[in-house]
């Protein structure tokens, strides 16, 4: 069949595309022919009956692989142009130019099939609804697939036959450049940017820290070169992971090494594929060569530091290793051990004072609670450890004065040096600048303005470079006399001067213990107050000791009346009310505090006393406070305070200090009365009457002998009395 004659009038009538494809902007620099190629598909398509109008050129993806993995912006509109039947024909120069993946070829198949669209490449014109030109589409979507595995299988193996051989030029870590021999690994020629690689490996065996490395290069303001992608070298700040990745670079340790991370396809959420970087252990590496090249440190010390640095970390229960050293008293940070369940024992701080202490994660059941199998106190513990490290150690002591004595003599000022080379680069980067300020033609101004900036610039950073150069090199400390020299090596000998002097920080203690000693297993004895300890040493060597502990003082509690009251307080009042209580009644807290809401609140939860709640229907003759009574009754607080100093009527009080709570009954409110009703007296004739005196009255009235009402309200407003017994009784002069 004729191709021309699959081209009829619904496919004129609709757009022709043009898709154009290269895998990567290295093709798209050098191979410009076949983008060329690509672009002339253009006439093609006038050629076949479309007009120039109408043909559209979808060349977005220009640069991007077709494998599938690498989202195709242009593609998916392509697809979604042929899904909507905008589409009259897709033209590329190959079917490997719309899809290097079936999964991709297959879906635009089936779009065209369905939407009577043409697909056209340098070998004809096909149409996806017909069998046999699906066939042959089909076909050539297969081998393109197959041709770019062909392809990456041969590039592959010729790059990994080289990298067996060590000959594969890959980027280089900086401080690093390749020689003109194949497979030749030099230092760098920039003097400064060797210096600075070698000055992280120096601190890093005096400070064991990837973080203090990195706080060190901060802390004394130096730069770090930083590598482009083309080789260029910038100085800046250092960062924590460019220090990091300095030293777990197994190239800096003489090693080359391919292959030590693998790229795999996987699914996102929405089923798409993605590409993902995995690196893998070392012993997956395709290849490692060691003593490949001279490096900054031998393998040896590369395992040393990732060793270092793995211990470092925080870890799990049941692993080796202590973590980094941190703040804290604790001299065991990292080191004890549970002499019950084998785990690390974790550090705490409890008291007012930061007491240390060491405690195992692991609970018992003991009792219906959990309870740690090992809690003990840091400082008798730590004071043992160090004495038996220090009496082990002092045979060691001159020596290590000599050797400290010796260092602080020696002209090794790693930032000193440092600084130096700062000023070499800045000195050669003025004497550029003016050079190339020099070489321009005068007239051309717009040239030489900023070349002239840049000049001025560098001379900037070359004198701020030696001023500061010039300020470390007066702080840089002198040479011990012969007398210091003395009094140092006698210091040595006792180490425990050094261990307890001022100068002594808790982390160089904790440094110094870590570097003899591989754990120390703790075993207490909590029925005979004693902990036995076994320390085993960095050569395999094991001490033990017994150690006699404190016992326990009697715990610091409130007064248990005070707890007594507190729970009946807290039946009828909320917490600030109870602390108000408490305070009037002078009483204290187990510290000698006054109370607060927050002291009650915290006592009531230890001891679960219940919290105060209150009653949402009030009952009958409900508890009311003075203030509510004599608002209920009408009458001033003080005539309320009165009734109850009289006797009159009668109140609640859970303690002295605590408010006074009334039942308001209809008896009370019986007891006040607009006018006195007939057979009522004053308190006056009332005494007169019965000849006894005013508190007689007041007895006789609570034992309900005198009737008492208040009236409130005109001349006669006061108390009235109405005696219901006159008979006179034993003692009633008393």
């Amino acid at each position: 069949m004729n191709d021309l004659g699959k081209i009829n009038a619904s496919h004129l009538s609709r757009p022709a595309y043009v898709y154009l494809r290269q895998s990567t902007p290295a093709q798209l620099e050098y191979n410009r022919e076949s983008t060329e190629r690509q672009y002339a598909l253009v006439e093609k398509a006038t050629a076949l009956g479309w007009p120039s109008q109408q043909v559209l050129v979808i060349d977005e993806d220009l640069g991007i692989s077709g494998d599938g993995v690498v989202e195709r912006s242009g593609f998916a509109r392509l697809t979604a142009e042929v899904a909507l039947g905008h589409v009259g024909i897709v033209l590329g120069l190959e079917v490997s130019r719309l899809a290097r993946n079936n999964a991709d070829w297959y879906r635009l198949l089936d779009l065209c099939g369905i939407t009577n669209t043409l697909i056209g490449d340098g070998d004809g014109i096909y149409h996806p609804a017909l069998i046999n030109d699906r066939l042959v589409l089909g076909l050539k979507g297969t081998m393109s697939e197959a041709e770019l595995h062909v392809l990456r299988s041969r590039l592959l193996g010729g790059i990994r036959n080289k990298a067996a051989r060590g000959e594969l030029r890959r980027g280089l870590p900086v401080g690093f450049v390749w020689g003109e021999r194949d497979g030749e690994v030099c230092f760098h020629p920039d003097e400064s940017i060797c210096a600075s690689i070698r000055m992280v490996f120096a601190r890093f065996t005096e400070l064991g820290s990837v973080r203090r490395v990195w706080l060190w290069f901060r802390g004394e303001s130096l730069s770090f070169p930083l590598q482009s992608h083309n080789g260029s070298i910038r100085w800046v700040d250092p960062t924590y992971i460019a220090i990091y990745h300095v030293l777990t670079n197994p190239v800096y340790a003489s090693a080359y090494v391919y292959g030590k991370s693998r790229h795999e396809i996987i699914l996102d959420a929405s089923g798409a594929r993605k590409k993902r970087v995995r690196k893998l252990p070392r012993e997956q590496w395709s290849v490692l060569i060691p003593n490949h090249h001279e490096g900054y440190i031998d393998w040896n010390t590369y395992e040393a530091n990732l060793a270092r640095i793995g211990a470092n970390t925080r870890p799990r229960p049941h692993q080796s290793g202590g973590g980094a050293v941190r703040e804290g008293s604790a001299l065991l940070q990292g080191l004890a051990v549970c002499g019950r369940c084998g785990r690390k024992l974790r550090t705490h701080y409890t008291g007012r004072t930061a007491s240390a202490g060491y405690h195992c994660s692991g609970r018992t059941l003991t009792n219906g609670r959990g309870v740690y199998c090992l809690n003990v106190g840091a400082a008798q513990v730590d004071d043992a450890v160090a004495l038996t490290v220090l009496r082990t150690l002092e045979p060691l002591g001159v020596e290590a004065a000599i050797v400290a004595a010796e260092r602080l003599e020696s002209d090794h000022d790693g930032a000193l040096e440092q600084w130096r080379l700062t000023v070499e680069r800045a000195s050669y980067e003025a004497q550029r600048a003016e050079r190339r300020y020099r070489a321009v033609d005068p007239e051309n101004r717009l040239v030489s303005r900023g070349l002239e900036a840049e000049w001025e610039s560098s001379l900037r950073e070359l004198d701020k470079a030696k001023a500061e150069l010039a300020r470390r090199e007066s702080l840089r400390p002198r040479g011990l006399t012969a007398d210091e020299r003395s009094r140092l090596l006698t210091l040595g000998a006792d180490l425990l001067k050094v261990w307890n002097a001022p100068t002594t920080t808790i982390r160089d203690r904790k440094e110094l213990l870590r570097v003899v000693l591989e754990e120390v297993i703790i075993t207490v004895n909590k029925e005979q107050y004693s902990a036995h300890l076994t320390l085993r040493w960095r050569g395999g060597d094991l001490n033990e000791m017994d150690l006699n502990l404190p016992r326990r003082k009697a715990t610091v509690r409130t007064d248990e009346d005070t707890i007594a009251l507190m729970r009946r307080l807290a039946v009828h009042y909320p917490d600030e009310v109870i602390a108000g209580i408490l305070n009037r009644q002078e009483r204290k807290t187990a510290y000698g505090q006054r109370f607060t809401a927050n002291n009650v609140a915290s006592l009531r939860q230890h001891w679960k006393i219940p919290r105060f709640k209150k009653p949402t229907t009030p009952p009958e003759g409900e508890l009311l406070t003075i203030k509510q009574v004599a608002a209920a009754l009408g009458v001033a607080t003080s005539t309320v305070h009165r009734w109850l100093d009289d006797g009159i009527i009668a109140g609640e009080q859970l303690t002295p200090g605590a408010p006074w709570r009334i039942r308001l009954t209809d008896e009370l409110h019986a007891r006040v009365a607009e006018k006195a009703p007939e057979g009522y007296l004053t308190m006056k004739q009332t005494m007169r009457l019965l000849g006894v005196s005013r508190q007689t009255v007041l007895q006789r009235v609570k034992r309900g002998e005198i009737k008492a009402i208040h009236v409130k309200r005109g001349r006669q407003k006061g108390l009235r009395l109405k005696v219901i017994d006159a008979q006179p009784r034993l003692f009633d002069h008393v």
